[in-house]
């Protein structure tokens, strides 16, 4: 039931702030699609290079939107609404508050992807998205849900949420086989950055989109980041750190 009432939590702010949401997770992509996917022309492996780009912007769509979804909102209960001394003494369990601000997040994430599929889908462009391409874009999405919570107790500030972002979001949005393939990165800083959680979210979206074998090995990668991430989150909560 706890996870039940976190997750009506997040629909209610999510009905009340519809608009905003949806314009907020269409602007950059779709600016995204128009500067690189139309405003350059190229190709990419004999391709038009908007197919490649598509799974790209789809993938780093849902880590922004679940990151963002999580880490500003938990930051402001934090230091300024002091809302955690509530959730400590309510009924709710801490592991399920952690678990439905997790899954809210990815389901967050989940549907920034679904509109700019939507936005693309009149341009015939044949990728195929099926089930196991969303499952996977939902664990990206948790994965990155969980990353926000950590950040939001780890923030001293409320700008610390934006600053982290720049560091390390954004860096990963530009360089996480999103706009271009890693082959010609350097040895060293291209396995590092393969083993990213959006490297890998890109990798399969983009061999399912394009009907190759994927490679599961990346769900197992995707596994273990949120398992680690979940984690220090509760690890927070039940030490009642940075509260």
């Amino acid at each position: 039931m706890g996870i039940i009432t976190i997750l009506w939590e997040k629909w209610r702010e999510f009905v009340r702030d519809f608009s905003r949401i949806t314009l907020a997770a269409m602007v950059a992509p779709l600016m995204y699609l128009i500067v690189f996917g139309w405003g350059i022309r190229t190709t990419m492996n004999g391709q038009p290079y908007l197919y490649f780009l598509i799974p790209g912007v789809v993938s780093l769509t849902t880590m922004n939107g679940s990151f963002n979804a999580i880490a500003q909102n938990l930051n402001v209960q934090r230091l300024y609404e002091k809302a955690f001394d509530q959730v400590i003494i309510s009924p709710t369990p801490l592991w399920q508050f952690i678990t439905g601000q997790i899954l809210a997040g990815a389901l967050r994430g989940l549907y920034a992807g679904f509109i700019i599929l939507f936005l693309v889908f009149p341009v015939k462009t044949g990728l195929v998205f099926n089930a196991l391409s969303f499952f996977i874009l939902f664990l990206n999405g948790a994965v990155f849900s969980s990353i926000g919570i950590v950040v939001s107790f780890l923030a001293r500030n409320h700008a610390d949420v934006p600053r982290f972002s720049n560091y390390f979001i954004m860096p990963m949005a530009y360089l996480c086989n999103t706009f271009f393939a890693t082959d010609n990165i350097p040895h060293g800083a291209r396995e590092f950055i393969a083993a990213l959680p959006l490297s890998q979210t890109s990798r399969m979206i983009r061999s399912i989109s394009f009907g190759e074998p994927c490679s599961f090995g990346g769900i197992l990668v995707l596994l273990a980041y949120l398992t680690v991430f979940t984690a220090v989150g509760l690890y927070f909560v039940y030490q009642k750190k940075n509260l």
